[in-house]
This record gives C-alpha cells, sequence and structure tokens, in this order.
C-alpha cells in the first residue's frame, strides 16, 4: 500500500512537473500584458506587423514587428507629431488627452505598406504609406473627414474600400490614390452592426475586414447591457451584401480586433481586454473554420496557454532601461519613449550633460497636466517597478521634477524647491485635486525615486519610494489606487520623467537613468 501511494505521488508530482515545463515553454495570455489597444495585424511572408494607439502621445502610432505573434518589437511610429495645433502643444489651457489619433488599421498592398488613423482632436483622417514599414519614410494624405475606426480595404478587383461608423455602418470607395473618397460612392453598409446580440446593445464599431476564400468578413465590437464587451462577425459574398451576421465571440470581454493567419496555415483572432489601470491588453485567440465561419476560442474561451512559443519578456522591445548614454549613430531616445503631447525639443538635451537627460523649463505652469515634455513609457503586469537618480542643483523657484505614474488619476514622486529650501514630495491626484500627502527637507542634490505598480488581481496600486543612498529605499506619502479613466486620458498607467516652472523659467533638472523592472518590493 506505501508502495502504491509512493507510486502515485511521484506520477502526480511528476504530471504537475510536466504541466510547469509545458507552460514555461509555450506562450501564455495575455500576450502583452501592457497597454497596446486597438490592435490592427498585418502579415508579410514570415513576418507579423501591428499597429496600435497612443491617443495623445508622441511619436504617434506605434508599429510593432514579430515573427512569431509572441514576442513584439517596437520599430516604427507613423508620425513624430499629428498636428501643430494649441490641443496638441499643451498652449491656451487647452489638451488633446483622450484624443489625439485613435485606432488604426495597418494594411500591405502592391509592395507599400499602409497605416491610416483618424483624429478627435483635428477630425480628419490621416494615410501613411510606404515602401519600408521600418525605415520609412513615411508619404502622409490628408482627408478632411473624421472617420471613426475606419478600415481600408483593398479588394481583388483593384477597388479600394473604407468601411466606418457606430453601429450604423458606412462603407465608400477611396479614389485610387486615396485621397478622398470617390464622389456618390458612400452608403450605408450594415444598418445595426449591434443586431445580432440583440437588443440595448452599445457601440458597434472597431470595423475591420478581411476576404478569407472568397467571402467577406467585418468583425466589430458590441457591448450588450449588463453583459462584457462581446465580438460580433458579419460575412457576405459580395461586398455589397447582402450580409449575414452573429455573434463570434463572448468570454472575458476579449474583444476589438481581428483574425491572422501563419505561414503553417493556423488561425488566430488578436482581441484585447480593458485590464484596468494597466490599460488594454492584447490577446490571441485560436481559430478553426466551421460552414464558412470563424470558430474562435477553444470551447468558446480565451485559453491561458497557445501553442506558439513562449514570451521573453517585454523588457527591452516594448519598455527598457535607459541609461541616456548615447553613442554615434544611435537615435537621441530610443522607441520605447513617448512625450505627452507635441514635446518643445528645445527644452531638453542629451548632450548638454553626457550620460544625463536634461529636462528645461520655458515656461509656467499652474498644474503638472499642463506642463509641457513629460517623457513616459508604459507600466506593464501583472506588477512593475521605475526608478531614477534625479540632480536638482540647478532648479530654481517654484519648479518641481521627479518621477510619475501619470494618468489623469497620477501620483508623483519628486523634488520642489520652496521659498529656497528643496523638499522630497508625494502628490496623489485621486480626487481630481492634486494633493499633497508628505514632504521631506532635502538636503542634497542627488535623490534616488522609485515607484512600484500592483496590477495582480487588478488591485492597481501604486506605492512612492526614494532613496538618499540607492540602498535604502522608503517609502513616502501614501499609496495611490490608480484608476483608469476613459475619455479623460484613455490609456493605461505609464512611468514619466517630468520637471516643470510654476514661478521662474529656466531652471533644470538632470536625470541620470532610468530603470525599469518586473520585479516590486513585497
Amino acid at each position: 500500500m506505501k508502495k502504491l501511494l509512493v507510486v502515485t505521488a511521484l506520477l502526480f508530482i511528476s504530471a504537475s512537473f510536466s504541466t510547469i515545463i509545458a507552460q514555461a515553454t509555450k506562450a501564455q495570455n495575455p500576450i502583452i500584458f501592457a497597454d497596446v489597444p486597438d490592435i490592427s495585424m498585418i502579415r508579410v511572408g514570415d513576418t507579423y506587423y501591428m499597429s496600435s494607439t497612443t491617443m495623445h502621445m508622441n511619436p504617434g502610432v506605434p508599429i510593432m514587428k514579430s515573427k512569431d505573434l509572441v514576442n513584439w518589437e517596437m520599430v516604427n511610429y507613423a508620425y513624430d507629431t499629428l498636428a501643430n495645433i494649441d490641443q496638441a502643444n499643451l498652449k491656451n489651457g487647452k489638451s488633446e488627452y483622450g484624443r489625439g489619433s485613435w485606432a488604426s488599421c495597418i494594411r500591405y498592398h502592391n509592395n507599400t505598406y499602409y497605416v491610416s488613423t483618424f483624429s478627435g482632436t483635428t477630425h480628419k483622417t490621416y494615410i501613411y504609406s510606404t515602401p519600408d514599414i521600418e525605415k520609412g519614410p513615411w508619404n502622409l494624405i490628408t482627408i478632411d473627414a473624421q472617420y471613426h475606426d475606419h478600415s481600408i480595404f483593398f479588394d481583388d478587383d483593384g477597388k479600394i474600400y473604407i468601411i466606418w461608423g457606430v453601429r450604423k455602418l458606412m462603407i465608400a470607395e477611396l479614389k485610387d490614390d486615396l485621397s478622398g473618397i470617390k464622389e456618390g460612392t458612400d452608403r450605408v453598409l450594415i444598418e445595426d452592426a449591434n443586431a445580432p446580440a440583440g437588443k440595448n446593445v452599445g457601440l458597434g464599431e472597431g470595423s475591420q475586414l478581411f476576404k478569407v476564400n472568397g467571402k467577406y468578413y467585418l468583425f466589430n465590437i458590441c457591448w450588450p447591457q449588463g453583459g462584457m464587451r462581446t465580438v460580433v462577425i458579419h460575412r457576405a459574398d459580395n461586398i455589397n451584401g447582402p450580409w449575414e451576421g452573429r455573434i463570434g465571440f463572448m468570454d472575458q470581454g476579449v474583444a476589438q480586433g481581428g483574425i491572422i493567419d501563419t505561414p503553417d496555415s493556423r488561425w488566430f483572432a488578436y482581441l484585447f481586454q480593458d485590464h484596468g489601470s494597466v490599460g488594454r491588453i492584447p490577446y490571441l485567440v485560436p481559430v478553426k473554420w466551421e460552414d464558412g465561419w470563424p470558430i474562435i476560442g477553444v470551447d468558446g474561451k480565451v485559453p491561458e496557454t497557445l501553442d506558439l512559443p513562449a514570451s521573453k519578456g517585454l523588457i527591452p522591445n516594448i519598455v527598457n532601461n535607459d541609461e541616456f548614454d548615447r553613442k554615434d549613430g544611435e537615435s537621441a531616445l530610443p522607441m520605447v519613449w513617448q512625450w505627452n503631447h507635441n514635446p518643445d525639443n528645445s527644452l531638453w538635451s542629451l548632450t548638454e550633460r553626457k550620460g544625463f537627460l536634461r529636462l528645461k523649463t520655458g515656461r509656467i505652469d499652474s498644474l503638472f497636466l499642463k506642463s509641457k515634455n513629460t517623457l513616459t513609457q508604459r507600466t506593464f503586469g501583472p506588477v512593475c517597478s521605475g526608478s531614477t537618480l534625479l540632480d536638482v542643483s540647478n532648479m530654481k523657484e517654484g519648479d518641481y521634477a521627479g518621477l510619475t505614474a501619470f494618468q489623469r488619476k497620477f501620483g508623483q514622486v519628486g523634488v520642489k524647491l520652496i521659498n529656497g529650501q528643496k523638499q522630497l514630495f508625494m502628490v496623489s491626484n485621486k480626487t481630481d485635486k492634486p494633493t499633497e500627502l508628505q514632504s521631506i527637507p532635502l538636503a542634497q542634490n542627488n535623490v534616488y525615486l522609485k515607484i512600484e505598480c500592483d496590477f495582480r488581481n487588478k488591485i492597481d496600486i501604486a506605492k512612492f519610494f526614494y532613496s538618499l543612498d540607492g540602498k535604502d529605499w522608503r517609502q513616502i506619502g501614501g499609496e495611490l489606487k490608480m484608476e483608469y479613466t476613459l475619455m479623460e486620458h484613455f490609456m493605461g498607467y505609464r512611468f514619466g520623467l517630468f520637471n516643470y516652472a510654476t514661478k521662474n523659467t529656466g531652471g533644470y533638472a538632470d536625470f541620470d537613468y532610468f530603470h525599469i523592472s518586473d520585479q516590486i518590493s513585497e
């Protein structure tokens, strides 16, 4: 009997160990535990490219590349700045928080890559094209109309279509040079994209159109009242209809996106999930075909693991450390960085002090969210931390500099110069009124700062720390209950380096490095 129990235990341990090994060698959902929403994807040969949304951040419309659908790296942006207007420049009290550029569409046709987006700030649609998506240059076409969540489609007969709208979906032919709609071609494609989900259903947007084996498939998202984000699929033999619709997928709110095939003829749906304050995170879900319909999921569910290579982590290709020490020929800022709104390039430098990022003040700002030149990277889950070493020797009276957990309800840890005295501070904007929770006199010019973010089980807590020697870390202020706000910012939390003036211009702060980690203190 004892021998039987031992054998049984060994078999159980062996099976458990085999499961752990299998999970470690396979991809896991989500494939990117960070804010990469509104994804659009193509495959060119054995290489996948994906575009996404970063709203009011610049450069904008990030382009990512992968060989396996799991491990992605930043390779380009469609634009450096979208528009030179007050909203984008944080001037005259205006901003484009929650707007900027929204859902993009990426396509490949006749050896040319196309990336398009639209803006709720400028109310225009932008189509960028290039023969080399990783190096450019980009050609820009601007259409003086806002085509919401559009999908551009190159059909086999040479016609080019654009589909857009919310609930009532519209279609039109584009001119051959994509410079606008052919007159008289715009019409209703589908009267109610939400109809397959019944009544009291919201949204009906996020259009992405595909053609597989001669049939057209249009993917959209809906949201039944009291339910979850849901995939709706319409199918037609002819792009002019008639269209037949059905619910395509409903599990964990994983929705909005499209489908992609692999070189070995497997299919996946690429979708995303609203995941609390970390943002909207991408998932891959297997697809099989039955009776001419894509059937998404494993028994209708999102699988935890996928028969794809395991992730190597988001560092260094999605987020990364930066020592701010550039070699000749290197980019001033790696692609992991984005500015909050349009930067003032005269007010930052990596050359004035070798090995440091210098952020200079050039105007007076009463509030952090109105200030220029906050430099950001994504946070990521399940946990992460960001840290820096700040030199405040050259700050001026009324200056604030440091590290932020950045969203509308932000938190900050940093140094302020008030009445000639340097003070460490922690501020919370949880109540939409920036509130200093603690300040401490600082008797030195160099201070280490750190923020830790915990997204496990959507706990969504950020903690703020400082150190005088880089070894002994002390928490300052209180915890920030991070909150994803929709129309106000519409982005997952980011780490940000900031320096702004409230009384005098001409001061500056030097950041020695930025380090990011997938570990936090327990």
